[in-house]
């Protein structure tokens, strides 16, 4: 077995090495590990900071394109609606020129066939005129005498 001559290693030393380690933890501590952990611990609520901030953009982010989205699907309806008004005033719009249209046609027919009758009846007082002279000269023709 190993046997330590504890002879060559006086007690004080001992004594005089714990406090060496105790006065380089104070040391280390007040010069290196604190520091550190002041600059993490602000770092990790800078951090935690800008997470939060994160999130709450990312929510508002949300809710605009939510509110994006219906004012899209508003201006749809509302161009639909539009798109329906339009098509509705030129149907009524078509309605009415067609309207018009049949009523001048019906106006023009009316006048044409006023003129075709005036033209009939103008030809049948003719040909009425021409009828009695030719059937006059036919039955002469036939009978051989005049009338």
């Amino acid at each position: 077995m190993l046997n330590i001559d504890y002879s060559i290693w006086p007690i004080g030393v001992l004594w005089i090495q714990i406090a060496n380690f105790l006065v380089l933890l104070f040391v280390l501590n007040a010069v290196a590990y604190r520091p550190i952990r002041r600059i993490m611990s602000e770092r990790h609520q800078e951090m935690s900071g800008l997470k939060e901030r994160a999130e709450t953009l990312q929510e508002k982010l949300t809710q605009e394109e939510k509110a994006l989205q219906e004012n899209v699907i508003n201006a749809r309806k509302e161009g639909f609606g539009l798109k329906e008004q339009i098509k509705q005033q030129g149907a009524e719009t078509e309605k009415g020129m067609l309207q018009e249209a049949s009523s001048r046609t019906e106006e023009r027919l009316g006048k044409a066939r006023a003129e075709i009758e005036q033209m009939v009846a103008g030809v049948r007082r003719t040909l009425q005129g021409e009828v009695d002279m030719f059937s006059q000269e036919v039955a002469e023709k036939i009978l051989g005498r005049s009338f």
